[in-house]
């Protein structure tokens, strides 16, 4: 671990952005991966993976993404250390909150007439990526702006935090990428097209953390602004969609362990390497 830590370190925020991010990407393609083996899977097992997503992406908004916000806000703004991150949080819920309302989407498991957003005619396999796709957007971001952080030196961020943050955004995609490959292929979609549907829910985050990289690099007043943003996206994706999404069945309860199981193995990731 210390060997990958010291290489993300040598070879630039923007670079390990891309790097770390790319590696979330292939981590949803290993889970999308598995509609070669399998054409369905049990509810509950989805079901259980949603609420383990859910889990790491809210304890990686407090550990990863606004405690060290707080703290850069306490050198950076002395005067209103809570500022950054109350603005920057609300801006990013708002900003999801935006791209809900407008963006045609279709959460798993939903019946069509559920579609969300503008009315449109698109197919629903496009429908389902935009979901999927809709809250990678702030994970791209959340590690892109804490690479970038960790490279200016701010206090709070940290590189080994970086790498705990890509590593449990990496653990929370493997069941994303089964939860949109597994459907498809439920309703006869092909095993290939499927799989391709399922990676590509993730090509976004790659872009999102390159551009969170270079712009805390190049604008560091708004670092703590951008990590409180990219928490506050996590957790409006957490209450509006993954949350909802495992409470539809029978399977509410171990839904909510694998909530805890996630939240716990991201705060022990964070603890133990930043």
């Amino acid at each position: 671990m210390d060997a990958i830590i010291s290489f993300f370190t040598k070879i630039g925020p923007v670079w390990a952005a891309l790097l770390a991010t790319t590696f979330t990407w292939l981590v949803t393609a290993a889970g999308a991966s598995l509609v070669f083996f399998f054409k369905t899977m049990k509810r509950g097992v989805l079901d259980v993976m949603l609420g383990f997503t859910g889990g790491v992406m809210v304890a990686a908004s407090f550990w990863s993404l606004l405690a060290p916000s707080i703290a850069m806000s306490e050198t950076i703004y002395p005067k209103m250390p809570w500022m950054p991150a109350a603005v920057g949080f609300g801006l990013g819920a708002m900003f999801l909150f935006v791209l809900d309302k407008f963006l045609p989407h279709l959460h798993i498991n939903a019946a069509e007439s559920e579609i969300e957003g503008v009315k449109t005619q698109w197919h629903k396999t496009t429908l389902l990526v935009l979901a999927i796709t809709l809250h990678n957007i702030p994970e791209g971001l959340a590690v892109g702006v804490l690479f970038g952080a960790a490279a200016v030196g701010m206090d709070g961020a940290t590189f080994p935090a970086a790498v705990a943050l890509a590593i449990g955004i990496g653990l929370q995609n493997f069941p994303e990428g089964l939860a949109v490959s597994m459907p498809l292929r439920r309703v006869g979609v092909s095993r290939l097209k499927a799989f391709w549907y399922g990676q590509l829910s993730a090509i976004v985050e790659p872009i999102a953390g390159v551009i969170g990289a270079i712009a805390v690099v190049y604008m560091q007043p708004i670092l703590p602004f951008a990590l409180a943003f990219a928490a506050g996206a996590m957790i409006y994706v957490v209450v509006e969609e993954v949350i909802p999404e495992t409470q539809r069945d029978k399977y509410k309860d171990i839904a909510v362990l694998g909530f805890i199981g996630g939240f716990l193995i991201m705060m022990i990731l964070d603890v133990a390497l930043g």
